[in-house]
């Protein structure tokens, strides 16, 4: 579950990790007075003015309606308001978002932290997730912070730099002054660098999280080292155990049709293909994607009825893929073993007789328990459904349909 930069800046700090301050506004009105707020708490006489979208890239986007950047600099009060104005309400088009853009609802009011003093400001990247392959927790980190990390790594690979933690014995302090070394500090900067570190991955491992990342993670003039920007995504398995971070969910930024999946308990996932797939089971689901775009379609949709496919989730789960205008053709594949698929196959019949009517056609592939007795269902429904019982067989349907 991904949440926004002040949420995710919210989390750090509760762990000790130093933060860039800032306070969160829904209207220009607000953002004045967040500034003056922030003003009283830091003494900063400059603002940023950081739109709040789950999308990364948002200082290089655009606001559709104004032009103004994501995140924008505001010298004075006036300028908070006006430059607030121009990003709330607004559709902002990142590298991330697509063409399509977010709306911007939220804006975070923060402290300039980029002020003159006895050294250099120097921004770094650092991301702490799970290497899959190990199954271990990585902190991956870069002198090259404040740049998309994926063009760092294309184009100076030796820059990115990775530590693995043991899980038996966690982060290790020589570690931390290792990573400080690394990004060649010294001083008070290399002292506060192993803090901010040591911090940070409590945070990932006490939250459960799939990912942090902090760019630019900052050391400013005065030697403190500071999270300038917060990427939090949440382990939703695990949110069971964190209700106070699950209410941190924001709906608005997500597919509504997603959501609405979800209130259903149904595994949905939208895609830009042709052909809905309502599968029981993830891998199966996989490998009937795999099999659409074999016989020539595009799978429109991840959508995981699990193993209660009876008439009302089958019922819903039509409803949800015909929401998307680009589907021709539905591929129901269900494999059943606690599920009987002659139950399953009445359930079809019957969510397509409370529906009305169904423009696209339907090929239904059933296997396992009572397969041939499914297929008799359908068969004589005398609906516009194709049944089949071999994969091969589903698709070659799929193939015709389409064609």
């Amino acid at each position: 579950m991904n949440i926004h930069e002040y949420q995710g800046k919210a989390i750090l700090k509760s762990f000790g990790v130093a933060i860039q301050e800032g306070i969160v506004a829904d209207t220009p009105e607000q953002a004045v007075e967040a500034a003056k707020e922030l003003q009283k708490q830091t003494g900063t006489g400059w603002w940023v003015v950081k739109a709040q979208i789950h999308a990364g890239g948002r200082g290089k986007g655009k606001v559709n309606e104004t032009g103004s950047n994501g995140v924008v600099l505001a010298k004075n009060l006036d300028e908070v308001k006006e430059k607030s104005k121009n990003i709330l309400g607004g559709t902002l088009v990142t590298i991330q978002t697509g063409p399509a853009g977010k709306k911007v609802n939220k804006v975070l009011i923060a402290q300039d932290v980029y002020y003159p003093g006895e050294t250099p400001t120097k921004e770094f990247y650092m991301s702490v997730l799970l290497n899959r392959q190990t199954g271990r927790n990585i902190i991956m980190y870069s002198t090259e912070g404040g740049m998309n990390i994926e063009d760092v790594a294309h184009n100076t690979p030796h820059l990115i730099f990775k530590e693995e933690i043991d899980p038996k014995v966690g982060l290790q302090g020589f570690q931390t002054r290792k990573i400080a070394f690394n990004l060649g500090l010294e001083g008070e900067a290399f002292k506060q660098m192993t803090k901010f570190v040591s911090a940070l991955y409590k945070a990932y491992d006490s939250t459960d999280s799939a990912m942090f990342e902090i760019n630019p993670v900052l050391k400013t003039s005065d030697n403190k080292i500071i999270a300038v920007d917060s990427k939090v995504n949440l382990d939703e398995n695990a949110l069971y155990r964190h209700a106070d971070y699950a209410a941190l969910r924001d709906i608005t930024e997500e597919d509504p049709t997603e959501v609405e999946a979800g209130e259903h308990n149904l595994n949905y996932v939208k895609l830009d293909g042709n052909v809905g797939c309502m599968v029981n089971g993830a891998g199966l689901a996989m490998a009937t994607m795999d099999i659409i775009k074999l016989s020539g379609g595009d799978p429109a949709n991840f959508l995981d009825v699990g193993g209660t496919a009876n008439a009302e989730r089958v019922e819903q789960a039509f409803r949800i893929i015909l929401k998307d205008a680009n589907v021709k053709a539905i591929l129901v594949n269900i494999f059943g073993g606690i599920v009987r698929c002659d139950r399953v196959a009445q359930g079809i019949v019957d969510a397509y007789k409370n529906m009305g009517s169904i423009n696209v056609p339907i090929i239904v592939r059933l296997q396992g328990t009572n397969a041939e007795e499914a297929k008799i269902i359908i068969d004589k429904s005398g609906l516009k459904v194709y049944s089949a019982i071999q994969l091969q067989e589903a698709a070659d349907l799929v193939k015709k349909v389409l064609n």
